[in-house]
Order: C-alpha cells, then sequence, then structure tokens
C-alpha cells in the first residue's frame, strides 16, 4: 500500500479550516438568520420556489431545493452544510485551478480567493447563494477550460458545477459568464436550458420588471475608506450596505494592501498566460466585472444605468452592481498566487497565504460575533400546524407590512420576515425596501390592492387572503381596526393568528402560466439528471460496443 501523500490532503485542509474559522459560532444547533438569509425547520414547497408567484423569481429554483432538502434533513442542518460548501469549495477550487509548480502557491491562491472582503460583505448581508456561486466559480473555470481542450465529460462537469450557482439569477449570471469566458459559446445551449426555471418565468411574468432610476445610485458601489471607490472595489469590496462592512475596511493601511496586491497580481499575470493560455478569457472576464462594478461611477455610466433599470425588463439585476467583482476574484487571486511563487522562498509563501487573514480578520469566528444561532419561538411552529390543519381557504399576509424584521429573540438582527419560508401556505409580504430610509417600490403584483384594503380597512377575502398574521416585537405598527371583525385563532407572545371571515375568493392568477414555467422546471432538471448519469458512466462505453456491435 502507498503511503499518503500530506500533499494531496493540504490544499481542501486549509480549505475546511478557513470555513470554520468563520463558520465556528454558527455551527451550534439552531438557525442563524440574518439580512438575506432566512431558513427554517422545514420549508414548504410553494408554487412561488418554482416560478409560480406573484414576484419575480429572484429565489427559483434556491427556495424549491432548499424545500426538498429540509424534506430529507432538518432544516438548520441544511443551512449549515450549504455555509461549509460556500466557504470552503471557493478556496480549493482556486487553488486546484493555480498553474503552480508546488503546493505552497497554490494555498496562497486559495486564501486569496476564499477569506476576500466579497465573502464578508455577502455573508452579514445573507446572500448565502451569492457566496455559494462565488464558490463554484474556480470549478466552473476549470470545467470551461477543460470543455475548450476537448476533454470527455467536461460539459457535464461545467453544468453540474453551474448547478448550485443557478440557484438565484445573479448566481446563474455569475456562472454563465465564467462559462462562457471559458468554454466560449458552444455552452450556450447547455446553460441556458440549466437556467430556464428563473429565467422563463421572468420573461412569462405579466408586465415588466423595472425598478426606480434612483436604485442606481442607492445600490451602487461605494468607497470604504480614503482610498475611494475605485480602490475598495479593486480589493473585492465595496458593497453598498455599509452596515454589513468589516470594521478592519476602514483601517488607513488598507487601501495601500490594496494596491500592493494588485499591483503583485499584475506581475503574476504573465506567468498565469504563459502556463495556463486560456486564462487571457479569465483576466478579460475580470476586468468586465470591474467595469460592471463601476459602471455607475464612470462618465455616462450612471446615465445608462439608470436607462437601462427603468426602460429594460430584467436590467434590475445590474442595480447592485459590487456582486460582478466576483469575476475579479479569481484572476486576482491567481495572479498574486504566481507572482509570490516567484519569490522562491517559503517565508514569503507563509506571509502570503496569511496576509488575506491579517487584513481582514474581522470576518473570522462569524465576523466577530455578528453571525449566532437561535431557535424558532414555539408561537411559529403553532401557527405553522394551525394553517396546515385547518380547511379554511385563502393565502396569508404578514404584519406590520414589511419585508425585514428585528426580533429580540434573534438579538433585534435585520432579517426577511421568516413567514414565507416557515408556513404551509402562500405568504404576502411588503417587499418594498427601504435604503437609508428612502423606499424602494416593491414588485408583488398583489400587494397594492392588498395594501390599499387594509388602509381602508376593507374585506380582504375578495383578494385571495384567508389569514393575517401579526408579528409582535419587530418595528412596525398594527392599526387595531384593521384586525376588527377577524377571528382570533391563535394569540401569543411573538405571534397573533387572525382567520378572515366570510367567503374567500381564490386570487387572480397574476403570476406567470403554469405549463410552460413547470415544463422549463421539468427540462432543467432531467438535463441535470442527464448529466449526472453521462458523468457516472464509464468513458467510451457505448463507443466500445458499438464497435463489437453490441446495442447498449
Amino acid at each position: 500500500m502507498k503511503p499518503l501523500n500530506a500533499k494531496v490532503f493540504a490544499l481542501p485542509a486549509l480549505s475546511a479550516a478557513l470555513a470554520l474559522a468563520v463558520l465556528a459560532p454558527v455551527l451550534t444547533p439552531g438557525f442563524t438568520l440574518v439580512g438575506d438569509m432566512v431558513f427554517s425547520p422545514d420549508q414548504p414547497l410553494l408554487p412561488a420556489a418554482v416560478g409560480l408567484g406573484t414576484t419575480p423569481p429572484r429565489s427559483v429554483p434556491a427556495d424549491a431545493v432548499v424545500a426538498v432538502l429540509t424534506w430529507l434533513l432538518p432544516g438548520d442542518l441544511v443551512q449549515k452544510l450549504l455555509l461549509l460548501a460556500a466557504l470552503s469549495l471557493g478556496a480549493w477550487g482556486a487553488g486546484r485551478l493555480a498553474p503552480a509548480r508546488s503546493l505552497g502557491p497554490r494555498l496562497v491562491a486559495a486564501t486569496a480567493y476564499g477569506w476576500t472582503p466579497f465573502v464578508a460583505e455577502r455573508l452579514f448581508m445573507g446572500h448565502w447563494p451569492y457566496l455559494l456561486a462565488y464558490a463554484c466559480l474556480p470549478w466552473v473555470a476549470a470545467a470551461g477550460l477543460a470543455h475548450r481542450r476537448g476533454e470527455p465529460k467536461s460539459l457535464a462537469r461545467l453544468v453540474l458545477w453551474s448547478l448550485p450557482a443557478a440557484l438565484t439569477p445573479t448566481g446563474g449570471l455569475l456562472a454563465a459568464g465564467t462559462a462562457l469566458a471559458t468554454a466560449g459559446w458552444r455552452a450556450l445551449p447547455a446553460l441556458a436550458l440549466l437556467n430556464a426555471p428563473w429565467w422563463v418565468p421572468s420573461v412569462l411574468r405579466p408586465g415588466s420588471v423595472l425598478s426606480a432610476p434612483e436604485a442606481v445610485d442607492w445600490f451602487s458601489a461605494r468607497a470604504e475608506n480614503w482610498g475611494g471607490t475605485v480602490v475598495s472595489v479593486l480589493g473585492t469590496g465595496g458593497f453598498w450596505n455599509s452596515s454589513v462592512t468589516p470594521v478592519s475596511r476602514e483601517l488607513p493601511v488598507t487601501p495601500v494592501l490594496t494596491l500592493l496586491v494588485v499591483a503583485v497580481a499584475a506581475a503574476g499575470w504573465p506567468v498565469l498566460v504563459r502556463r495556463l493560455p486560456e486564462a487571457t478569457r479569465l483576466l478579460w472576464l475580470g476586468a468586465a466585472g470591474l467595469l460592471l462594478a463601476l459602471a455607475a461611477h464612470l462618465p455616462f455610466g450612471a446615465a445608462a444605468m439608470r436607462w437601462l433599470v427603468s426602460e429594460v425588463p430584467g436590467a434590475a439585476l445590474l442595480r447592485d452592481a459590487q456582486k460582478w467583482v466576483a469575476w475579479w476574484a479569481l484572476p486576482l487571486a491567481l495572479g498574486f498566487a504566481l507572482a509570490v511563487e516567484a519569490a522562491r522562498r517559503r517565508a514569503v509563501v507563509a506571509v502570503a497565504v496569511l496576509l488575506p487573514l491579517v487584513v481582514t480578520p474581522d470576518l473570522a469566528w462569524g465576523g466577530m460575533g455578528r453571525l449566532d444561532t437561535v431557535q424558532y419561538p414555539a408561537d411559529w411552529a403553532v401557527v405553522r400546524d394551525v394553517l396546515a390543519r385547518d380547511e379554511h381557504p385563502g393565502d396569508v399576509v404578514s404584519l406590520p407590512l414589511g419585508a425585514f424584521r428585528r426580533f429580540g429573540w434573534n438579538e433585534n438582527r435585520t432579517q426577511l420576515d421568516p413567514a414565507p419560508r416557515f408556513l404551509p401556505r402562500t405568504t404576502v409580504v411588503d417587499d418594498t425596501v427601504h435604503v437609508d430610509g428612502r423606499p424602494l417600490p416593491g414588485e408583488d403584483t398583489r400587494l397594492p390592492a392588498i395594501r390599499e384594503a387594509l388602509r381602508h380597512n376593507a374585506d380582504l377575502g375578495p383578494l385571495g387572503i384567508g389569514w393575517v398574521l401579526v408579528e409582535h416585537g419587530t418595528p412596525g405598527r398594527v392599526d387595531p381596526r384593521t384586525l376588527e371583525g377577524l377571528v382570533p385563532v391563535h394569540r401569543g407572545e411573538w405571534l397573533d393568528l387572525y382567520r378572515v371571515p366570510g367567503r374567500i375568493t381564490p386570487p387572480r392568477d397574476t403570476g406567470p402560466p403554469r405549463v410552460p414555467v413547470l415544463a422549463a422546471d421539468a427540462a432543467a432538471a432531467l438535463f441535470v439528471a442527464g448529466c449526472l448519469l453521462w458523468q457516472v458512466i464509464p468513458a467510451g462505453r457505448f463507443t466500445r460496443n458499438r464497435r463489437r456491435g453490441v446495442t447498449p
């Protein structure tokens, strides 16, 4: 028996260690509920999860996948596994992709890609699907380059590594851009089919998905320190929400270190292209990511972006422009690692491996206490069971109106309302987003009529609402007159549930047509299953059988 080679396990071990250093507080029993990240013990599979809702499919098919996973495993375990994958696979993939001649530079690439301001800010904002997509990009790039070289089964690998990223539109586009840059346009049909669960309902949704033009300014990249917006973005930071920015990003030395890392990476790019000629495409993709991230700060860029998001359906995906810096992070990490390799000194390599951790130390230990686990109060399970057993029809409206909550039982962290992912019925929430006190109108087509009915204390039954959920201990006010005439079913410390009396009219279908959306979901699922089968079947089996005259 051959002895185990420690070098084989060094890269995945380091990647796992980086993830554990961040997620240690999150691995205790319970749920981490922060920003946009909401998981529940048993997430229901509702029409909106497969693209049949009245809001744009921003979490399609992520909600459907999580619903299936929580049917198989406890919800908090599903969350922990997804976060561990999101924070370990990226570092591992970047290290494997680096065309280095020794282990040390591969470890440098791993930390340079896996421990960044982008990871910190998106994690603290709860953007776990973005992090999962980010983690897949090195693997997508490797599969794309293999496909360009004509390696067997490389297209299947490309699709399967793009799959976790395609759980949301943004992740799907990040992976598709990486795949097209490395594999070429011949991969486009496969990528289009893989992403069909979200783009088909987006195209077929009644009405255009447009955004207010001022949202471009609200969600554009911003300066985190004296170095300005450009330097912040070059360091993979610059997220629009300052409340999730690590304190270390504001240190005076941060811009200097950022420019130093970029300069070192630039010195390594010629080596990268010499050893991996196809990597030129990754450099161009990184430049495109920077251009998109900084578009609102370029001459005429802001005006062009305002026109796009307010006039072109679907262009609202460009609002949060800083997310495209994910494309820049990979060539930055690879170039930095290869430049360090040229030094040929172990001390330099060791310093380079540790540098990202030193520059952003407050990513460790859940952001130095930003992340923790909590248990849902018993009220949530009681209300869920009532709605599951009661035959009274109708959807639920969650009050006070607002997309985000701050509960005392979650240490007043800002989080999405968990009701849509906890309750077994479609739950309508006000999806208006407030940025620095300025409202950005929501996109749920049902909401205007429901808001008007609540304002005038009118009957909610004709709007398809059969239940009213009142959440306590969170900012917002519920007019007592709104609850007059409703039948109380449950009153608890944190939740009250009321039944809307009278006839409940099924809501008018304002979502996309069912047949083409479900057909897109089925086609994507069958395609993924085919790629899995293709990957499992030994290479050349069918061709060998045909040569022997055997029908498989």
